[in-house]
């Protein structure tokens, strides 16, 4: 009996993730910041590991998105355009803060020109103007979102929606209910990681919904070990739970570009 082969193709190159070796900034909060939880690797230092990365990290343990310009602008004043990429992960504390969630946009009718098949004229149009305040979620976003296209208007931008949170005990000045409760404004968190999923259309940036690809969710008993106390605190991720988040971002940031400029 004739066996008959496909010939074989030219061999390929090997597979080369799209941020080996890069430079990348990481804004964010406690979860990210390199002075907290000193005993637990972090998503950065996994993804150093696994792809050569060079991190930059500017997270902050209790930052909002109000923080998020200072850190990009100390990314920006300490290493100009050698970034290749910056990533921000935050949001979980304007939650907790009770932040409103707002409107992308505040809108007015005005008069603009315009032609279409007969000489311009002066028509009457609803125009929508960006809110840029520090009293809202989806303010502070557009802020947080303006600076960095402007600090760097040529890198890749990702945006990570806040991960789900449980219960966080760190005595009585300190203690945040789990995410079953609504915060002050009246809010479940949902409402947070969907605004953070909307600044995708909005300005123009990929986002990763790490709460819902990472699938962690530390209000589900059984999945508390990725988290570092079942008894004080179900909302930092420890090790294995940071190592789950960055196998995630592994492999959302493979169908992500770094370099534009491919020829």
């Amino acid at each position: 009996m004739l066996l008959f082969l496909p010939l074989l193709a030219e061999a390929q190159a090997p597979f080369v993730h799209p941020w080996q070796g890069k430079k990348v900034g990481f804004l964010g909060d406690s979860i990210w910041d390199p002075n907290a939880y000193t005993d637990v690797k972090k998503t950065w230092s996994f993804l150093s590991d696994w792809l050569d990365i060079t991190p930059y990290v500017y997270a902050v343990s209790g930052n909002e998105w109000t923080h998020i310009r200072h850190q990009a602008q100390q990314l920006k004043d300490e290493h100009g355009d050698e970034v290749d990429a910056i990533i921000v992960f935050i949001g979980t504390n304007d939650f907790l803060a009770g932040v409103p969630i707002g409107e992308w946009w505040t809108e007015k009718r005005e008069e603009v020109m315009q032609a279409v098949g007969h000489p311009a004229a002066p028509v009457n149009r609803v125009k929508r103007t960006f809110v840029m305040s520090d009293d809202t979620y989806k303010g502070r976003i557009n802020q947080a979102i303006s600076l960095l296209k402007q600090l760097f208007p040529t890198k890749q931008i990702v945006l990570l929606a806040p991960l789900h949170r449980a219960l966080a005990n760190f005595g009585n000045r300190n203690l945040q209910p789990d995410e079953s409760y609504q915060n002050s404004a009246g809010e479940y968190v949902n409402a947070y990681i969907k605004a953070s999923q909307e600044a995708a259309d909005v300005w123009g940036i990929p986002v990763i919904n790490l709460s819902a690809l990472s699938g962690l969710n530390p209000m589900v008993e059984e999945q508390v070990p990725y988290f570092i106390n079942a008894e004080t605190d179900r909302l930092h991720p420890n090790t294995e739970g940071h190592r789950r988040m960055a196998a995630t971002l592994y492999y959302q940031l493979m169908t992500l570009p770094v370099n534009f400029n491919i020829k």
